[in-house]
Parts: structure tokens; C-alpha cells; sequence
């Protein structure tokens, strides 16, 4: 028999859960239904585990590839390449893969601004349930808020991520943005692309290229976040 677990729920939505390794995985809009209850009392951010304790960071830092001021410069540098491309803003909206990709959209939103004196809308996507190793990971998924509130058909979306790295997270994004209409574009902006394409993915706004080895890992670190600008680069010990 499985075995019962005791979810805790200070609402009492959710009860008793039964897990078995044989329960069916649901994606995209039908994985998103079935979380629709867990996530109605969640945080404005939406930052929260789905299940289980939080996870022991054994991180190692090898060097920093980005401060704060160059962080602020490579983010201005890509607000005026996205309104030259699009020549201004005024159909084009952002969309924040989240964690980190959404607080980045934020900040090149205010930077289009300021430059432009247009205000772009902003949305956060969540992309948990539309990743292709969904059920195949061994640690529990992070699952967060999507926001966007406004409509997306015949408009130039504008995907804002913080790490390129195998291309798969920008595959599962663009599934679960047409969920929200037909954009006329998508554009594809990056804090740092490490190389190490999987899938035929290309940003077209990059803030940094960095040469990585495969097994390290880059870490993007938002005062939002983390409580400092910063990009480091380093491997799990």
C-alpha cells in the first residue's frame, strides 16, 4: 500500500496524499490545473517548494564573471539593442522565465523606460510542468507563480533568462507561452550564455558569452534574490 503523507497545509486544502512511483505525470495546462490549489495561497514571488525540504547548496565558487556594475551595463546595453531591433517599444512585451529570468525582465523593463519613456509590460512564466525531465529528477521540483496578465498575440515577446546553457529551458518556455496567445515574434534575451547547446536554441541579446566546462556550474545572484549582484561561476563538491 503506499504510504500516506502529511502535506502541510495551513488552510486545510490539501489533505492526505497518496505517492506511488506510479501516478501519472501531467504537463503543461493539466499539470498547472492540478497545482492550481497548492499554489492559490502562495507568495506574491511564488517562490516556494512543491514538496519536501529545502535543498543543501554544497556550491564551490572557482571566480566571479560579472559584478554589479558590469551586470547594470550589460543589462542597459541589451535595452537599447531590443528597442533598435524592434524599432522602439511599442509592441513589445517581456516575459521572465522564472526564478531570476523575471526579476532581469523587470529591470530591462525599467531600463526601456528610462531610455524610451515607454512602459513595456512585464509577465513571469513558470515552466515547471512543461520541461521534458519532468518525473525523471530526484530532487523535488521549485515550482513559482506565472503572471501574464495581458495579451500576447501580435506582439514581440521578449523571453528574459539569466543562464543559456543546454537550450531546454528556453524550449519548455516558449510551450507554455503560446498557452497565452500568438505572439508575433519571440526574442530570446540572456544575462550569460556558457555554450553547451542541445537543441538548436540561439539568443538574440546576450549580455555575456563564457567559455564553461560542461560539469561546472554559473550561478547568477540578484540583490532580489540573494542580497548581491553578482555572477560567479563554480562546481558542487
Amino acid at each position: 500500500m503506499p504510504e500516506s503523507v502529511d502535506t502541510a497545509d495551513p488552510d486545510g486544502i490539501l489533505k492526505d496524499e497518496e505517492t506511488s512511483p506510479l501516478s501519472p505525470v501531467l504537463r503543461g495546462r493539466e499539470g498547472r490545473r492540478e497545482i492550481d490549489v497548492r499554489t492559490r495561497s502562495a507568495a506574491a514571488a511564488g517562490r516556494f517548494p512543491l514538496v519536501g525540504p529545502p535543498l543543501v547548496t554544497d556550491f564551490v565558487e572557482h571566480g566571479r564573471l560579472l559584478d554589479e556594475g558590469e551586470m547594470r551595463r550589460a543589462l542597459t546595453r541589451i535595452a537599447h539593442e531590443i528597442l533598435e531591433r524592434n524599432k522602439g517599444a511599442g509592441r513589445v512585451v517581456l516575459a521572465g522565465i522564472a526564478a531570476r529570468g523575471d526579476d532581469l525582465a523587470r529591470r530591462l523593463a525599467s531600463e526601456i523606460e528610462r531610455i524610451e519613456g515607454v512602459v513595456v509590460p512585464v509577465g513571469a512564466l513558470d515552466i515547471t510542468f512543461y520541461r521534458d525531465d519532468i518525473g525523471m529528477r530526484s530532487e523535488a521540483p521549485q515550482v513559482h507563480e506565472t503572471r501574464i496578465d495581458f495579451d500576447i498575440t501580435g506582439t514581440t515577446v521578449v523571453l528574459v533568462d539569466d543562464v543559456l546553457f543546454t537550450g531546454r529551458t528556453i524550449r519548455a518556455a516558449m510551450d507554455a507561452l503560446v498557452d497565452f496567445g500568438r505572439p508575433r515574434a519571440i526574442e530570446l534575451a540572456v544575462l550569460v550564455d556558457r555554450g553547451h547547446r542541445e537543441l538548436p536554441i540561439r539568443a538574440d541579446y546576450v549580455g555575456k558569452n563564457v567559455p564553461t566546462r560542461k560539469d561546472e556550474e554559473v550561478q547568477v545572484r540578484l540583490a532580489e534574490t540573494d542580497g548581491e549582484d553578482a555572477v560567479v561561476v563554480g562546481e558542487r563538491a
